[in-house]
């Protein structure tokens, strides 16, 4: 029902700046709650950022939190990640997520999910 495109990730040294999209193809996008998670080669995926269909966002209390913001255009369709004060262990595949309703941190609330953009940090 729903397909996701990410794009915008790429190669930045520590301490720059990075701004991620999610293309959504789907009728209903503003009905969607949208999350970014992402994962490190041999770790677990880890939750970034969430939003919910009226704007509210959620990050994890450390890692992210003051650095990266989520946002959405529904008139676009587009869900973003702004990514500033990036460090070397922010580097991991981005994975925008979406599901009906309501959603926070936990991925296995999630139907829907792109194939990922690699986000590399440089020290």
């Amino acid at each position: 029902q729903v397909q996701l495109v990410e794009s915008g990730g790429g190669l930045v040294q520590a301490g720059g700046s990075l701004r991620l999209s999610c293309a959504a193809s789907g009728r209903t996008f503003s009905t969607y709650t949208m999350a970014w998670f992402r994962q490190a080669p041999g770790k677990e995926r880890e939750f970034v950022a969430r939003i919910s269909r009226s704007g509210i966002t959620t990050y994890p209390v450390d890692s992210v939190k003051g650095r990266f913001t989520i946002s959405r255009d529904n008139a676009k369709n587009t869900v973003y990640l702004q990514m500033n004060s990036l460090k070397p262990e922010d580097t991991a595949v981005y994975y925008c997520a979406a599901t009906y309703g309501s959603a926070y941190s936990n991925q296995a609330d999630y139907n829907y999910w792109g194939q990922g953009t690699q986000v590399t940090v440089s020290s």
